[in-house]
């Protein structure tokens, strides 16, 4: 087998689609997916704060445009990947996967908080080798960002042994990454680099991350600047290429 290529990822806090009128608009959301992200290719997909944050956590954004605009697929198309029949993710928590790549398991990890937050865990087949994909949220408090990925690392540690990719709003300021994303912590040796995402209309914290493990990097990260994603989000969305680690 030749060299793969490499996965284009991306991920976005839309901010519960309020913008930075405070004005919440999912279709202003939607649209600026298909102006500024969309056109990125992404084959892998994380939002946060896609679903209210009150029970039952209603979806923000119409899933089927989301889909169209993207040509990805929501992995929650049953009810045990959503809290509710009403959410179109798991506590805002929605991802989305490029057709072509194949889910073997999938599965919603629960995190220990005050406030409930959760995982999305994909073990995938991906061009003919095995991936795991983990989006997640977590938490503002130091410590309980620790302890979240120590539940996320115990976990994979109990899996199937594949390169992983993390992406998503993991609120750690920090470029070096913090007690949560080192290894002391979680078991898991993630890394990749730290690019200013927050606040979307002068960002100065990279609270948004794309990371991986088992020999595979993370090139070209940035923070996507255009105009429609600034104004519809108080974070800017992160895209960057994966490429295949040792196992691949």
């Amino acid at each position: 087998m030749g060299p793969l290529p490499d996965i284009v990822c991306a991920t976005w806090n839309v901010h519960r689609a309020v913008g930075s009128d405070r004005r919440p608009d999912g279709a202003r959301v939607l649209d600026a997916i298909a102006a500024d992200i969309a056109p990125e290719r992404p084959r892998v997909f994380a939002l946060q704060e896609a679903d209210a944050d009150d029970p039952p956590h209603a979806a923000l954004l119409d899933v089927a445009r989301l889909e169209a605009a993207t040509g990805l697929v929501s992995v929650h198309d049953g009810p045990d990947m959503r809290w509710s029949a009403e959410g179109g993710g798991f506590l805002g928590n929605l991802l989305l996967l490029d057709p072509a790549i194949e889910i073997l398991r999938r599965r919603i990890v629960d995190l220990p908080g005050a406030v409930p937050r959760a995982a999305v865990l994909a073990e995938t087949m991906t061009d003919g080798v095995p991936l795991r994909l983990v989006s997640c949220h977590l938490s503002l408090v130091q410590a309980l960002r620790a302890v979240q990925m120590r539940t996320l690392g115990q976990v994979i540690a109990r899996a199937p042994a594949m390169q992983t990719i993390l992406l998503g709003d993991l609120n750690e300021w920090r470029p070096w990454g913090g007690l949560a994303l080192g290894r002391r912590a979680s078991g898991l040796a993630l890394a990749g680099p730290a690019r200013r995402t927050f606040p979307s209309r002068a960002p100065m914290l990279p609270l948004d991350r794309i990371l991986t493990d088992r020999g595979g990097t993370v090139r070209g990260a940035r923070a996507l600047r255009g105009a429609a994603v600034a104004a519809a989000s108080d974070h800017l969305p992160l895209r960057a290429r994966v490429t295949r680690g040792d196992a691949a």
